[in-house]
């Protein structure tokens, strides 16, 4: 899946909208990705990765 952090695998949440006058209809809110220089997996690369790994120290920066 393209829309998918890859250190976690957070994916996007699907659910309903709900109006005041209870119609509802499908939507889908997605994790907040950055596109990272990292090290990952032993090499330098790109990665997307969510804000929640970012800031928890999961991800080593590449120099």
């Amino acid at each position: 899946m393209a829309f998918m952090c890859d250190i976690c695998g957070k994916k996007p949440l699907t659910g309903n909208s709900v109006s005041h006058a209870n119609n509802k209809r499908k939507r889908r809110t997605y994790p907040n990705l950055q596109s990272v220089r990292a090290v990952f997996e032993g090499s330098v690369r790109r990665i997307r990765t969510c804000t929640r790994c970012l800031r928890s120290g999961l991800v080593t920066k590449a120099a």
